[in-house]
């Protein structure tokens, strides 16, 4: 009878986490399909506003400058008012973020593009401080790594899906050399630049619409909070760095995410240098990418049930670093395989660090939580240096690749060591 009973109360707890692990998943697409659209984003504007190479990262640097700095604000949040209200902040902030491009298209200001792009980070932070942690109680914790990267999957879905609509609806397929835009009358010229400003207002007006159809959603169905014994205690951010598994997650989780931002920003130009093919197929071999980086997700939440997930960690870092070789030193279209297969390797690298770092750190998870959240700026930096190196190596894109593979370096090193649990003195 106690069997019975226990199975009767481990079914109906499955059913009460079903619809709000659903709903949380579905913030997982969000946040992934406006991170991979920059893959298209950077390339587009540094055509339509005639930027530099390392001006155009500045499209990353925003967006993960606010991680950096909303990440802290973004734990109070949650200790504040919870994970639903949290959540709900998050997708008006990043409505709003997405509703900016119209007046900034409209002026092809880069400033106010870059404004709008700083206030997506923020409503991204919050969704990620909240979704993150969230997903890891809504079941056995057992499973939390195997479950944040089955949620992380559908971000890695986003990764396939977002670069082949911002390929079909902003890039325009013309591309034309300095010589070609001098010798242009300055109305054709005008005209050209105006149109290719103007392609991204309905992807992120669409955007803007469908995140506030996703707020009423959060906002009628109610989601269990966690308020157990161990949450009673506040926490603090300096009670989680006593964890020493935890700082290494946040310097690995810095590098990571610097890593495969500077892999997918220079995508598309990488593509069309050494695949020796058109803007808009370059965007379309984009989405390859993110169907691998999707495929390579689901895999490895399979592959987790037989390897630990730091094994399988380093595995993949290990593969990354032997396929940045690849594409440094290759030629033509092996580099663009060489990249792909970086999209199916660095796919589990996130969620995995993120479990990882925040395993056993009891009342000062959400201050972990927001810790790691703070090292997404890797990538508003490492994607500015290597566009620094691109620009004085004379537009040589192979060459800034060895930034990312510095990075794989420190994941390797925490996958076979850092991410053991030891609390420091």
């Amino acid at each position: 009878m106690e069997t019975i009973d226990n199975s009767d109360k481990r079914s109906a707890k499955h059913n009460m986490y079903a619809l709000p692990l659903m709903l949380v998943t579905s913030l997982f697409f969000l946040w992934g399909f406006a991170n991979n659209l920059n893959g298209i984003l950077i390339p587009h504007l540094r055509k339509a506003l005639q930027l530099t190479n390392m001006q155009s990262t500045f499209v990353d640097s925003a967006v993960y400058l606010a991680y950096f700095l909303a990440a802290i604000p973004a734990g109070l949040i949650l200790k504040r008012f919870g994970y639903r209200n949290g959540i709900i902040t998050g997708l008006l902030v990043f409505s709003l973020g997405a509703f900016l491009f119209v007046p900034a298209a409209n002026s092809r200001n880069y400033d106010v593009f870059l404004i709008g792009l700083f206030i997506i980070g923020c409503g991204l932070t919050v969704l990620e401080t909240a979704a993150n942690p969230y997903v890891t109680k809504l079941g056995d914790p057992k499973t939390a790594t195997a479950r944040l990267n089955l949620a992380q999957s559908f971000n890695g879905l986003a990764a396939f899906v977002a670069p082949l609509i911002g390929a079909r609806f902003i890039l325009s397929g013309k591309e034309y050399s300095a010589t070609e835009m001098a010798a242009m009358a300055e109305a054709d010229k005008l005209s050209y630049l105006v149109g290719e400003a103007a392609s991204v207002k309905l992807p992120y007006m669409l955007l803007g619409a469908f995140l506030l159809l996703i707020a009423i959603l959060f906002v009628v169905n109610r989601l269990p909070e966690f308020r157990d014994e161990e949450e009673k205690h506040t926490g603090s951010i300096r009670g989680a760095l006593g964890h020493n598994h935890l700082v290494w997650a946040v310097v690995a989780q810095l590098f990571y995410v610097g890593a495969q931002v500077c892999v997918t920003s220079f995508f598309v130009r990488m593509a069309m240098t050494g695949g020796d093919v058109d803007e808009k197929t370059a965007g379309y071999y984009l989405g390859i990418f993110g169907l691998l980086f999707m495929t390579g997700r689901f895999a490895g939440t399979a592959i987790m049930r037989f390897v630990s997930p730091a094994r399988l960690l380093s595995i993949y870092a290990a593969a990354c670093i032997l396929l940045s070789l690849v594409a440094i030193y290759a030629d033509g279209r092996f580099v663009v395989l060489a990249l792909g297969g970086l999209g199916f390797f660095m796919s589990i690298m996130f969620p995995t660090i993120f479990s990882l770092g925040i395993s056993d750190l009891k009342e000062h998870t959400k201050a972990g939580s927001s810790l790691i959240v703070m090292a997404i700026i890797g990538g508003a930096v490492f994607p500015v240096i290597m566009g620094g190196i691109i620009d004085s190596m004379n537009d040589n894109i192979q060459i800034g690749y060895t930034v990312p593979l510095v990075c794989f370096f420190v994941v390797l090193y925490f996958g076979l060591r850092g991410y053991r649990i030891k609390t420091s003195a």
